[in-house]
């Protein structure tokens, strides 16, 4: 006979006792579930993030498509997409083949001349039929995604109409723009009632830095994982915001670099513009630039410590500011 081999009993059931305990004694923080109205604008503010990747990767198959049949034209035309773009695109899939003609197409204030267009698209006198085919199926593709954003805008737009002073506001905020404004009420709800504070709010959406401790030593500040679409977008916004010149976050932003990697300053200005957003959606505020404020208040308090740095080192400080005129 074999040995006697005991039978181990998986903890799941030990794990739902203790989790059944723990809810009971309301040790537990629920998950934030949005109502039903507020997850029908989360669906529609997706489905719009979704298209807008799938056309991003729809432009590079259409540059590859271009680059099987010999068009260059990705290398002289900044955006594919554009307009001087498509009017030639669609000329080419339509059966225009003289290069001349399609250059002439484009418009007066691309960098690019009209001898290098035609270089560029020389190709077209001998395109296989195949290859225009399939360009204007592209075409079409693109139109009926951009359709379907424009709708989806739409959507968004008429769902939250009821809350379109919060819109204003929102994006009255450096960075966000009314699209940013729409995507975030829809994460976080129009009064974000679910977080009693902004730091409830940072630490849901994951921007706020990590306290991993052990026997009293930080061992890592990396943010906790969070709702990825608010860091999405905040990420976009703290870019977006820091090239508002004047604006607090420039200030803060070049401040914070003198100390912080360029990421590790972005996702500061992130946090800040999380906090920010809890306190004009749950307090109602908006937003009051006091850029060119807080830069003056800031150099006096700076000039006020050297000053007295300087004292405690034994240097002797006499007179006031040096005159504009005597400045170098």
């Amino acid at each position: 006979m074999g040995a006697f081999q005991p039978i181990w009993r998986k903890n799941d059931f030990a794990d739902a006792e203790r989790m059944l305990k723990r809810l009971v004694a309301q040790e537990l923080v629920l998950s934030f579930v949005p109502d039903a109205e507020q997850r029908l604008w989360r669906t529609v503010t997706r489905r719009k993030y979704q298209l807008t990747r799938d056309k991003v990767r729809f432009q590079n198959q259409l540059e590859s498509l271009l680059e099987q049949a010999h068009i260059k034209l990705s290398s002289l035309v900044s955006d594919l997409l554009g307009v001087s773009a498509r009017r030639m695109l669609k000329a080419i899939a339509e059966g225009e083949s003289d290069p001349a003609a399609l250059a002439a197409m484009a418009d007066c204030r691309l960098r690019a001349t009209p001898e290098q267009l035609r270089d560029s698209l020389g190709a077209c006198g001998q395109l296989h039929p195949v290859y225009r085919r399939l360009l204007k199926m592209a075409l079409a593709e693109l139109k009926l995604m951009e359709d379907q954003m424009e709708q989806l805008d739409r959507e968004a737009s008429q769902m939250l109409q009821q809350h379109k002073e919060t819109v204003q506001r929102v994006a009255e905020v450096p960075g966000f723009g009314v699209d940013s404004a729409i995507q975030m009420i829809a994460e976080v709800g129009p009064e974000a009632a679910a977080f009693e504070s902004e730091k409830e709010l940072s630490s849901w959406v994951g921007v706020c830095p990590g306290e991993e401790e052990s026997a009293g030593e930080s061992k890592s500040t990396r943010s906790p994982k969070g709702n990825c679409n608010m860091r999405r977008l905040l990420n976009q916004a703290a870019h977006a915001a820091i090239k508002v010149k004047g604006s607090i976050f420039d200030v803060t932003f070049r401040r914070l670099l003198s100390r912080l990697e360029y990421q590790e300053a972005i996702w500061a200005i992130a946090h800040r513009l999380c906090r920010l957003l809890w306190m004009i959606l749950h307090k109602g505020i908006r937003y009051e630039e006091r850029g060119p404020e807080v830069s003056a208040k800031s150099q006096r308090r700076r000039t006020a410590r050297m000053i007295k740095e300087l004292k405690a080192q034994g240097y002797l400080i006499a007179g006031g500011p040096v005159p504009a005129a005597t400045q170098a």
